[in-house]
């Protein structure tokens, strides 16, 4: 009996050995790409400050200080410039709130928006993409054509059109970037799965009678966790830039609610009096995008099996 216990698990904790060494070699990998580890540093500290957000900002990102502009009504500079500030790090923007305060409030809006966003996106995209190219026939047709005429349409002007229709909101931009980016993943995961539902564990299954579904979601879709995983870290620098564009264009977050598109705005009349209300949330967007394009390029690496043999 205890020996046909042991056979009966030892499959399952083979497996279950295979899966733990195989994702440890990944994280072997990469460990190893200083650029990857780099970005994830970046994107660590990025997420600890938005979090943190409300305990780091020394102010409220929306509070207008009657002492946080000059006396001809233009705002302070940072305290790192020799005669600016001393109470606001940053300086304050054109209505005399805290910079550094909004910078920090602004990476919780760009971060919620690009991490949900493409969640939303993959998920579309994955299940559009393996259900066609799995099932085929009329199924597949309908998907992907619908697919293309999705893809025909400039992403950022659909995406303008869809929040023109309605109220700009933090949720209405996530559901928005996630019902337009969705197409890109789509072709990538459809072309993956036509690949891997000729191969021999798919014939092998279905030949013991497993069901569609189950070969599909148990079978195919963990071979395309590797895809989806890099996906959904280079997504999400792309759709922070698709959010801070929006604010930018003035159809994304609504003031008073601190964006990083919306703070390009505000302070690019003051370009030449104070530059910094521009450079600086152009800064965290180029550092937030830097960041996760560096970590999505590194675990494209790392998940690649063609690197498993030059461990």
């Amino acid at each position: 009996m205890s020996t046909q216990a042991l056979s009966s698990t030892q499959p399952v904790t083979l497996r279950s050995d295979r899966q733990n060494n195989y994702w440890y070699m990944v994280w072997r990998r990469l460990r190893r790409d200083r650029a990857a580890v780099a970005g994830l540093i970046l994107v660590l500290a990025i997420v600890v400050l938005a979090l943190l957000a409300p305990v780091v900002a020394p102010h409220d990102p929306t509070e207008q200080f009657r002492d946080g502009l000059t006396l001809d009504g233009q705002p302070l500079p940072s305290t790192l410039i020799p005669g600016g500030s001393t109470q606001f790090i940053l300086g304050t923007d054109a209505v005399g709130r805290d910079l550094l305060s909004r910078l920090l409030y602004g990476a919780r809006v760009s971060l919620t928006v690009g991490v949900l966003a493409n969640l939303l996106a993959v998920t579309i995209g994955t299940l559009v993409g393996a259900t066609a190219g799995y099932f085929g026939g009329w199924i597949e047709t309908i998907l992907m054509r619908f697919t293309d005429i999705m893809m025909a349409f400039p992403t950022l002007l659909l995406a303008m059109a869809l929040v023109a229709i309605l109220k700009p909101s933090v949720g209405i931009i996530i559901a928005v970037i996630g019902l337009v980016y969705w197409t890109w993943i789509a072709r990538v995961i459809y072309g993956q799965v036509l690949s891997l539902s000729r191969r021999e564990f798919v014939a092998a299954a279905t030949s013991i009678g497993s069901p569609r579904l189950r070969i599909l979601f148990h079978h195919i879709v963990p071979h395309l966790m590797p895809t989806i995983i890099v996906w959904a870290t280079l997504g999400i620098a792309t759709n922070v830039m698709l959010e801070a564009s929006m604010s930018y264009l003035g159809i994304g977050v609504q003031p008073p609610m601190a964006s990083w598109g919306g703070m390009i705005q505000q302070g690019q009349a003051y370009f030449r009096t104070a530059p910094g209300l521009v450079i600086v949330p152009g800064l965290a967007i180029m550092t937030t995008v830097f960041a996760f394009n560096l970590l999505g390029d590194g675990l494209r690496d790392a998940l690649d099996p063609m690197q498993q043999g030059k461990e």
